[in-house]
């Protein structure tokens, strides 16, 4: 079910008539922009770009609580928060109610704002062994995984999950009231059910039945398909949800924050040149190969400048653009990059 179609645009001071959305004691202010949880994508420097741009709130990338009980180092630094990116939330994944209680435990003393439980990621690799959107085949053990985490520490408490497993289960409206009852302190719904993965289209009408089921009392933050400022506006307008989600949309794109925040409260679209989207991009790159190495760091950011939208369009660009996702030395994506300034960007 497709659910953007035409949007009334509000007056530019309704957002703040909005009432703020809390996590616990966390005020997220009126109609948040929420930075989505993302494998290799999430890191710390995109969380506090995108913090800068406009997000209210960030996530890390998930984190295996097999991985933390074992003292992985690599999965210890991606629960590493620095203070431009908060308010954060580090996400755990697992099957076993033990290590999750201790993931919990470690997440915690990293000092996120919020542990959240990823009971949506539907990977062949995750979901197939049971973890993540596998949990949607084992709600008893999902239920029992949420009220021990939520019993193991003081923060707040959040779950990320999909509608359901497939098309024929989509149990999402009882679900919420089950996870609720185990008390987490907000849930985020991704629009699709795990064997969808992320084709096809988000239904945020099974999203809206939960946020007007009268039984519900903590925020519903919706997922799925926020490609534009005006679907955001939308979700936000028809299903009343407390907060919105976004994702692969922010990919090569950490503007696109600002862009929503803007058209929030004014209706219309900030100018944001591509001298400015260049920077931030040059800024990722940068900042990647600081945090790790010249090698790993390039192949890292290659995700966000295959995806990036500044890109798009171009004509004739398919030789720079391969050249530039074959650079393996900051050197030779330096001279891609510059090459793009000077003889494609000024003439789109």
């Amino acid at each position: 079910m497709c659910f953007f179609g035409a949007v009334v645009v509000l007056s530019v001071d309704f957002c703040y008539l909005c009432p703020p959305m809390k996590i616990g004691n966390i005020d997220l202010g009126p109609r948040p922009v929420i930075l989505a949880p993302m494998e290799d994508v999430t890191d710390q420097s995109f969380r506090r770009i995108c913090r800068e741009q406009g997000a209210d709130m960030v996530y890390t990338e998930f984190v295996s609580a097999d991985a933390v009980v074992r003292n992985i180092d690599s999965t210890l630094r991606k629960m590493v928060i620095s203070p431009g990116e908060r308010p954060a939330a580090i996400q755990i994944y697992g099957r076993f109610v033990d290590a999750m209680v201790e993931a919990a435990r470690v997440a915690e003393a990293a000092g996120p704002e919020v542990i959240d439980i990823n009971f949506g990621c539907p990977v062949k690799k995750i979901a197939g062994k049971g973890a993540g959107a596998g949990m949607l085949r084992n709600i008893p053990l999902m239920l029992e995984i949420t009220r021990e985490v939520v019993k193991a520490v003081k923060l707040p408490v959040t779950v990320k999950t999909r509608l359901g497993w497939d098309h024929d289960s989509k149990i999402i409206v009882d679900l919420a009231e089950q996870l609720q009852d185990c008390g987490i302190a907000a849930l985020t719904i991704h629009g699709r059910t795990r064997s969808q993965l992320y084709n096809g289209e988000a239904d945020w009408s099974l999203i809206g039945a939960v946020k007007n089921n009268p039984r519900m009392t903590i925020p519903i933050i919706g997922n799925g398909d926020i490609t534009t400022a005006q679907r955001l506006v939308e979700a936000y307008d028809r299903y009343g949800v407390d907060g919105v989600m976004v994702g692969r949309a922010a990919i090569g794109a950490p503007w696109i924050f600002k862009e929503m925040k803007h058209y929030l409260t004014t209706g219309n679209l900030p100018v944001i040149t591509d001298a400015e989207k260049m920077s931030l991009i040059r800024r990722q790159i940068a900042e990647s190969i600081e945090s790790i190495d010249e090698y790993r760091g390039i192949l890292h950011i290659r995700r966000h400048l295959a995806a990036t939208p500044l890109f798009k369009g171009i004509r004739d660009f398919r030789p720079v653009r391969i050249a530039m996702l074959q650079a393996n030395t900051r050197a030779e994506l330096e001279n891609v990059l510059n090459r793009i300034e000077c003889d494609f960007l000024p003439n789109r």
